[in-house]
């Protein structure tokens, strides 16, 4: 499905990252951890670039992704849009998905990566699947964390989520996990991994080092799923 699709609403959500949300048009339906294509107008040509879709299916007046400016021509567009702008959209695609067929699953994300997982996380809750959830989520600084406090009032009200940040750059006043994801982290906060259906999504070095580890840790590949950022 191709539209256009006026900005409505832009949400700081850390200092490099923002979400982007307008009408859900009708007739639109994803599952959470989709993504769908989005063009602009960079430098008198359209460009299009994929994003996960950070809403949550659930939500009916508004679709939303979220992007980290990285200071590249068309992050720098996107970032100079405001309400009122129109935006290109096609989709849904993708196959990394959740729609509460997993009674326990285990969700692994890296800087921006967090995005499929903040709507599996919102639809989860939304739609009270009473799905088991722990997700661990890795950022080089506190202020990287995007969604920490809608992730902190979902983990309160949604019995089944644990959320764990761990910091690899972390400074002496964080009292949270530190360090690059590894065995150990997971066997503390995740001991029955075994039984969980993993979702991994985040740059690509960070998704090969994670899929190896879990799998020299005994995981089955099918067991695995992940999404690489293209374009990273």
């Amino acid at each position: 499905m191709e539209f256009e699709a006026p900005i409505t609403e832009i949400i700081e959500q850390t200092h490099d990252v923002k979400s982007f949300r307008f009408k859900r048009p009708e007739g639109f339906e994803y599952k959470a951890g989709q993504y769908f294509f989005v063009s602009i107008p960079v430098n008198g040509e359209m460009q299009r670039k994929p994003f996960t879709i950070s809403s949550s299916p659930t939500e009916n007046d508004y679709l939303e992704f979220t992007k980290k400016l990285t200071g590249h021509e068309y992050s720098d567009v996107l970032d100079a849009m405001v309400p009122g702008d129109v935006l290109i959209i096609n989709g849904p695609n993708g196959r990394f998905t959740f729609e509460g067929e997993y009674e326990k699953i285990a969700l692994i994300s890296g800087g921006i990566g967090i995005t499929p997982m903040i709507s599996i996380c919102r639809y989860c809750s939304e739609s009270k699947t009473g799905t088991d959830i722990v997700f661990l989520d890795s950022n080089k600084v506190e202020d990287d964390i995007a969604f920490r406090d809608e992730m902190d009032e979902m983990e309160r009200v949604h019995p089944g989520l644990k959320v764990i940040h761990t910091l690899t750059r972390a400074d002496n006043g964080w009292l949270g996990c530190t360090g690059r994801i590894c065995e150990p982290m997971i066997l503390d906060y995740i001991s029955d991994i075994m039984e969980r259906t993993v979702y991994v999504c985040g740059p690509p070095p960070m998704m090969k080092s994670v899929e190896e580890l879990l799998l020299n840790m005994g995981i089955p590949k099918e067991q695995i799923k992940k999404e690489a950022l293209v374009g990273f």
